[in-house]
């Protein structure tokens, strides 16, 4: 196997994962965003507490 192999297998797998964290928390953001205030604040709250 070439050196270079695992370099660039790294790099795309961590591309493809950061944009899919981006995409997963556009959405989230998205679907909060479109509810009432008080509903956005409490998913906030919940996002807080997951991490």
């Amino acid at each position: 196997m070439p050196q270079m192999a695992p370099l660039w297998w790294l790099t795309l797998m961590f591309l493809f994962t950061l944009s899919y964290i981006m995409m997963s928390n556009y959405i989230y953001f998205y679907k909060s965003y479109s509810k009432k205030s008080s509903g956005y604040k409490t998913e906030i709250k919940m996002l807080n507490w997951k991490w």
